[in-house]
């Protein structure tokens, strides 16, 4: 098996089961805003650990601070950015418009980094967007919403976008710990605001239902994450991008196993898009040697 896609197998399957449980802590009275403080903590132990095989090493030059503090910022900022446009805008509709951000990597690794795949991997990266489309729908909810949640929305898919072109793009400058490292950084750095946003004045569930279950669930978006990094080193943001971003398929399998919820009709068709559309990934760059990795 290909380095790229261990890393990204990996990242599906931490990143799907992290997607199965991470409204439980929020159910048990543990607010969505607090779980993201506890991932930015969480992101510090697969942090060190990568860095420890690096001995410590973290890249300081000019490229590594600004592709690192780029990629922290667009990755932790735009998720700062969903809490407030959730507040304003119809969920229904925000979500397939955030789940267009590895169109965005695709086009970006295709235009400026040339990365080509084959008429499988092609179409197989359309399936799975299509897929990842799929799993956004929601059904439409009803109240009045505020305005700019159109513009907010379409910051938050060009920011994840750009920060997995980065991604690729920064591990021909910089090591992939380092890369963890500056990203560990800027969600440390939006936890003040986050905790601003946050209503103190509700009952917050400080127990093992609460914060304890939110620092497991969150431990693992925090390795998935770093996975991801290690996947874009190795492989094409082209394939990585739409493969990793496939996990909704692990999520709802997981569900579907644990909770005993059954998939909507939309669901089930994008299970299967996603699953064929990575097999086509999977099978289209297995039969051609990897350029530049």
């Amino acid at each position: 098996m290909k380095p790229w896609l261990l890393f990204a197998l990996t990242t599906l399957v931490f990143w799907g089961v992290w997607g199965a449980f991470t409204g439980t802590p929020e159910k048990n009275g543990f607010p969505e805003t607090l779980g993201y403080v506890v991932w930015a903590i969480t992101m510090i132990l697969p942090a060190i650990v990568m860095l420890a095989l690096e001995k410590f090493h973290i890249d300081r030059h000019r490229k590594a601070i600004i592709y690192g503090t780029l990629i922290g910022v667009t990755g932790c900022g735009g998720t700062v950015v969903l809490f407030k446009v959730l507040t304003i805008g119809p969920a229904y509709l925000v979500f397939p418009i955030i789940a267009l951000s590895p169109a965005i990597t695709v086009l970006l690794s295709f235009a400026l980094l040339r990365e080509r795949t084959g008429k499988l991997g092609a179409l197989g990266i359309v399936l799975a967007i299509i897929s990842v489309l799929l799993f956004s729908v929601q059904a439409p909810q009803k109240g009045e919403f505020g305005h700019g949640w159109l513009l907010m929305s379409l910051v938050i898919a060009v920011a994840w976008g750009v920060q997995a072109y980065y991604m690729k793009v920064a591990s021909q400058h910089m090591s992939s710990a380092s890369i963890c490292f500056y990203t560990t950084l800027a969600a440390l750095a939006f936890v003040p605001l986050i905790l601003w946003m946050t209503n103190f004045h509700q009952t917050i569930n400080w127990g093992w239902s609460g914060v304890g279950t939110a620092t497991v669930i969150q431990l693992l978006n925090a390795i998935g994450f770093c996975t991801f990094v290690f996947a874009f080193r190795y492989g094409k943001g082209i394939i990585v991008a739409p493969l990793c971003n496939g996990y909704p398929v692990i999520t709802v399998l997981v569900s579907l196993a644990w909770h005993r919820t059954l998939p909507t009709s939309i669901q089930s068709v994008a299970i299967i898009l996603g699953i064929g559309g990575a097999l086509l990934m999977v099978l289209d760059e297995a039969r051609q040697p990897m350029k530049g990795c």
